[in-house]
């Protein structure tokens, strides 16, 4: 019997199938993520937007090209949000976004040929109190992510995740330095993911740091997926500084530089307080890649508002935005409170970020063309006649050479821009 297991969405998520990949295989199960022919699929969903909602249904069609008898089953964020909407396009079993290594209960009850279930929604409205330790993650690539944490208390409001994934609980330390410990010798990097990885605590307490520290003596480059604005403190960047691993890479989710349009998203800082992160940040990591997620149209989003983000984006000066428009999602409270502004409105400020974000990557290879830095990258794959990678503060590398660089990491210097990142050339 051949499994496909589909993911949308995140990191997060992207690591719960790889588990339960990982755990298919050791029951000698034929599996695939790509998108083939297979007696079954699984179909991991996101709803981070209604976009990723719908993209998550039309999965289901999409999988049925490859085989119109196959028995799919779902789980993840949307299945969450709604399960029925997925039972409707006759699917075995629905599943939320816990429990979803039992699946695989079904999937053997499959292969014995015992259909004795109901097609039915599982778990759709248990949210776990505690961390869910029971997937390790099939890792088989250069750069291995490890979840250290699930759920969210901040509760922004155009965000519906919080109700989708529960409160914030994190892993406890003890488990993740064993996986990390028992990853191959060709895993070079780790990168540390969760819904909320800022929010990571040990006892109750703030811990990434300490779990950071305990990490930078195994000898792999460490980097985190992303992070909120409040975990950077002059302890704790002066602690990161001290790290021999750790990657210079910030990920800062931003979202709005206008404090009226901030307090409207309940996030919960200002965008004075936000600039003196960074401002710590570059204190200890003067050439650290600082990128930044931003939501353009948020209601009732005033010119003057959109144009104060704007050029807060200028004074930081990132070294990539990701910019999204603003999609309506129910069961938030900007749904229920503010009105969606026009697409057109939306459209034209994503489109002249877009131009800022193109010169503030440019400016950001200057930077370190200007000043000489010899830059380490990990190269992960081989495109055309390039060895390509990504620096410790997260430049895409372009690299010529004789010898196969496949999972090395080489030293350069950025001699140019080049497609998307930088050409460089071996030091």
């Amino acid at each position: 019997m051949k499994i496909c297991v589909m993911t949308l969405g995140c990191k997060v998520n992207k690591y719960e199938s790889d588990s339960l990949i990982n755990r298919l295989n050791e029951l000698g199960f034929q599996t695939s993520d790509n998108l083939e022919y297979a007696d079954v699929f699984v179909i991991n969903t996101c709803a981070v937007t209604s976009e990723a909602e719908k993209k998550s249904r039309q999965m289901i069609a999409r999988c049925r090209r490859y085989n119109k008898l196959a028995k799919i089953f779902v789980c993840g964020c949307a299945s969450q949000h709604n399960g029925k909407q997925f039972l409707d396009k006759d699917v075995e079993v629905v599943f939320g976004t816990s429990g979803k290594l039992k699946i695989i209960d079904f999937i053997e009850k499959l292969e014995k040929n015992d259909k004795n279930y109901i097609k039915k929604c599982e778990n759709i409205d248990i949210l776990p109190e505690f961390y869910q330790d029971d997937m390790i993650a099939m890792q088989n690539r250069t750069r291995a992510y490890i979840k250290i944490q699930d759920g969210c208390n901040n509760f922004c409001s155009y965000c519906i995740i919080p109700y989708l994934r529960g409160r914030s609980r994190s892993r406890e330390i003890s488990s993740i330095m064993n996986e990390a410990r028992n990853l191959g010798d060709d895993i070079k990097e780790i990168v540390l993911t969760g819904i909320n990885v800022a929010d990571y605590k040990i006892d109750g307490k703030p811990g990434l740091l300490q779990l950071l520290t305990q990490l930078d003596c195994l000898g792999k480059r460490v980097r985190l997926s992303s992070m909120e604005e409040g975990l950077i403190s002059e302890q704790f960047a002066e602690g990161l500084s001290k790290l021999k691993n750790f990657c210079p890479h910030f990920h800062l989710s931003l979202q709005s530089g206008s404090d009226g349009v901030l307090k409207r998203m309940n996030r919960h800082y200002t965008a004075e307080e936000f600039y003196k992160s960074t401002f710590v940040i570059r204190k200890y990591f003067p050439f650290a890649g600082i990128t930044t997620d931003i939501i353009v149209g948020f209601p009732d989003e005033s010119d003057d508002e959109f144009e104060e983000t704007y050029q807060f984006a200028k004074k930081i000066g990132f070294s990539q935005l990701h910019i999204f428009k603003y999609s309506p999602r129910e069961g938030t409270a900007s749904y229920k409170i503010y009105k969606d502004l026009p697409f057109e409105v939306k459209q034209r400020r994503l489109e002249k970020l877009e131009k800022l974000n193109a010169q503030l990557k440019d400016k950001f290879l200057e930077e370190n063309i200007n000043h000489g830095q010899k830059l380490k990258v990990l190269i992960e794959e081989k495109i055309e006649d390039y060895y390509v990678g990504y620096t410790e503060n997260y430049i895409r590398a372009y690299v010529k050479s004789d010898i196969n660089l496949i999972n090395q990491i080489v030293e350069v210097m950025i001699e140019g821009k080049l497609r998307d990142g930088a050409i460089c050339r071996l030091v």
